[in-house]
């Protein structure tokens, strides 16, 4: 592993456990280009030596890699890097989940997950340029890539305007194909703001995350070419997989 990292790299009192910090340093590497995709990762025994721990720390890192689909374990052969770059995502101007990612995948698709009918809360009316407690509808969606989950989305729509849109988005699994059914050909990013955490329970399900991974958080505005506010959204992108990458709005 090209650029190795030290023993004392791993922070005993961190309040973040060891495996996960060893998997956090394994993902690290590979961002940084020290593993060619399908190469071999380095025996859990030496892995141990190299960071201080025994193997059953190591395992657990590996093991949660693998099951975020970073690595994969061959009995008998080893644990090999599946993929050594992370998706870039664009934010800007026309951000779209269908054509960001264009290029980088083969197969992308939005899961509808839930909806309700609920009252807008200050910020989601904030955001939609409505009085607090008017009706909204909130959309539960899951972004997936070639089969893996790249996103996790929350996104709420004028009640009154949107009427049934839940429906079409299970219809069409597109947010901007299911707008067009309602007369908006086109929309803008009117504003995005973003921030990282460690996932939810929520986040770490609907992901396929392991305790300790961290995601990044887009809120954002969607608004018409004449400045109407149409969806208010918080998105998740477990940051292994995906980066954003930031143009002029």
């Amino acid at each position: 592993m090209a650029g190795q990292q030290r023993a004392d790299s791993i922070e005993r009192r961190s309040g973040v456990s060891l495996w996960r910090q060893i998997a956090d340093q394994v993902l690290h590497s590979i961002a940084a280009g020290d593993f060619a995709e399908n190469a071999a990762l380095p025996p859990e025994v030496a892995l141990a030596e190299r960071y201080g721990v025994n193997r059953h720390t190591v395992r657990s890192a590996i093991a949660a890699l693998v099951q975020e689909g970073v690595l994969r374990a061959e009995q008998g052969r080893g644990t090999f890097v599946l993929s050594r770059k992370r998706l870039s995502y664009p934010i800007g101007a026309r951000t779209r989940f269908s054509t960001g990612l264009q290029g980088q995948t083969s197969e992308r698709h939005i899961v509808l997950l839930a909806s309700a009918i609920e009252p807008a809360s200050q910020r989601v009316a904030e955001g939609l340029g409505l009085a607090k407690g008017t009706e909204v509808i909130r959309l539960e969606t899951r972004g997936e890539a070639d089969g893996r989950p790249v996103s996790r989305a929350a996104s709420w729509y004028e009640a009154k305007r949107f009427a049934g849109i839940d429906a079409v988005m299970t219809e069409t699994g597109s947010i901007t194909a299911s707008l067009k059914r309602f007369g908006i050909d086109d929309y803008l990013r009117q504003s995005t703001v973003l921030s990282a955490r460690h996932a939810d329970a929520t986040d770490l399900a609907a992901l396929n995350l392991q305790p300790g991974a961290i995601v990044l958080v887009a809120v954002a505005v969607n608004v018409t070419p004449d400045g109407r506010p149409i969806q208010f959204s918080e998105t998740r992108f477990p940051a292994e997989r995906v980066e954003l990458k930031l143009s002029a709005l």
